[in-house]
């Protein structure tokens, strides 16, 4: 084990104790700004549902949707039904609300499409599709590779009777939580709503699981709420690297392999609490049918974290993947310690989870107030609001692509390391309000993908 040694941004205390200081983001340069306002200026103003349709024809995502039967020679106008039906859950209008706003359509079809059309595992493999088309844009991979992704939750209002409504000290309000996993390019990968008062851990490992797109992350990170040892155990037996944001480090326990054993530098971070690998060994044929049954879809990781709660102490399997919890949660807490790049990486990642939280609130144009007790209503409101967010991004990447290739073609200098800090949450060009006219007008244009941002290379050849 590689020692830890005093860094500028680690020291030890007077009691011997270690303490991190606070860590100063690196500033942008100068050059990233002035593209960034460059890149801002060239970007067109889009309405919402303009964004929903465009998306729509470029990675047909309303093909998800349907009856349960099939078929249905009553609906018309298949593929602007459902761009409006995720508009108007999306963006928590409701069908009375669009129906008012917009001719053509009754808040009946609308209610029919989101109701009995679209369930939560279609709007999943809707926004998968739109992730998929994300990620084969040059764009998308200056922002991130998709190996790494976090979660986080953010409180939605609900009414105070509804099921999954609770009060929670750490978020005020009374509500659930929409947790969301996201990937470090910028796009969500799940989405859940799930009560204020569970353990967000608990659902972390599921969201993985849960994703169906084509960015499949083997990095986690999350908050302090993902500390959990259990799902340290876990997430190492379904080979995820869990490395959350860890508040208060120093009052968590550093186990050592053996009790003889002693460091040069960190002993004093651990006391005397040693890992019982007789117990790991015991019950590893225990642990390993119990990863793959969650991996075969035959045991659901959230049944099994809630059953193994702190309650739990005498069942075999939780204090088996409390020990290898331990384990794990030793080393990445010593690699915590030593990488400061690690800790940038991890707030980096978790701040990008925490502006997407923000720039789908922007695109819940009818507040933040789910008003509708149905847990299936909610659920599908909060997924919906993921896709048409998803599709908001996608939308903004190929309209950042032509940017910097015309920039480029016009002999300016873009580093894809200063486009990497041009973040595709930009709210400023899309129109939310207004007239709400649905124009199915297929692109005429044919989308660029790919970035090609030598100076110059874009200019027409001249013919010899």
């Amino acid at each position: 084990m590689r020692a830890i040694r005093p860094t500028p941004t680690r020291a030890w205390r007077a009691d011997g104790r270690c303490w991190l200081a606070r860590r100063k983001g690196a500033d942008r340069r100068p050059a990233a700004i002035a593209l960034e306002a460059a890149v801002l200026d060239r970007l067109p103003d889009r309405a919402l549902l303009d964004i929903l349709a465009r998306t729509a024809h470029l990675t047909g995502w309303p093909r998800h949707f349907g009856p349960a039967s099939g078929s249905d020679p009553k609906i018309r106008d298949t593929l602007g039904r459902y761009v409006v039906t995720a508009f108007a859950y999306g963006g928590n209008l409701g069908p009375a609300e669009v129906a008012r706003h917009m001719r053509g359509v009754s808040a009946h079809e609308i209610y029919t499409a989101g109701n009995k059309h679209a369930t939560p595992d279609k709007i999943c493999k809707a926004s998968a599709d739109v992730v998929n088309a994300f990620t084969k844009l040059d764009v998308a991979a200056v922002w991130g590779d998709g190996s790494t992704a976090a979660t986080d939750g953010s409180q939605i209002d609900t009414w105070e009777d509804s099921l999954r409504a609770e009060s929670h000290v750490r978020y005020g309000g009374f509500g659930a939580l929409a947790f969301r996993l996201v990937s470090d390019n910028y796009i969500a990968l799940f989405s859940h709503f799930i009560p204020c008062g569970v353990w967000e851990a608990v659902y972390l490992l599921d969201s993985l699981l849960s994703n169906v797109s084509d960015i499949q992350p083997d990095t986690i990170h999350a908050d302090t709420q993902g500390a959990s040892l259990p799902v340290f155990g876990l997430a190492a037996l379904l080979g995820f690297d869990l490395l959350p944001r860890i508040r208060n480090w120093h009052d968590l326990n550093f186990y050592r392999p053996h009790a003889k054993v002693r460091y040069k530098h960190i002993d004093s971070l651990f006391d005397d609490n040693v890992i019982d690998w007789p117990l790991i060994d015991r019950h590893w044929k225990d642990l390993l049918r119990t990863g793959i049954s969650i991996r075969e879809g035959r045991l659901s990781s959230v049944t099994l974290l809630r059953r193994l709660g702190n309650h739990s102490k005498r069942n075999r399997i939780y204090k088996a993947l409390r020990e290898l919890g331990r384990v794990v949660r030793t080393v990445t807490l010593l690699r915590y310690l030593s990488e400061p790049e690690l800790r940038d990486q991890i707030t980096a990642i978790t701040n990008r989870t925490e502006a997407f939280h923000g720039f789908a609130a922007h695109l819940m144009i009818g507040g933040r107030l789910i008003g509708h007790n149905d847990p299936d209503y909610q659920e599908r409101v909060v997924k919906f609001n993921e896709l048409i967010a998803n599709c908001a991004i996608y939308s903004t990447a190929l309209d950042i692509t032509d940017a910097a290739n015309a920039l480029a073609a016009e002999g300016h200098l873009v580093d894809p390391d200063d486009l990497a800090t041009v973040s595709p949450l930009i709210t400023r060009t899309i129109r939310r309000f207004g007239d709400w006219h649905l124009d199915l007008t297929p692109p005429k244009d044919v989308i660029a993908t790919k970035l090609d941002l030598a100076p110059g290379a874009l200019f027409p050849t001249t013919p010899v």
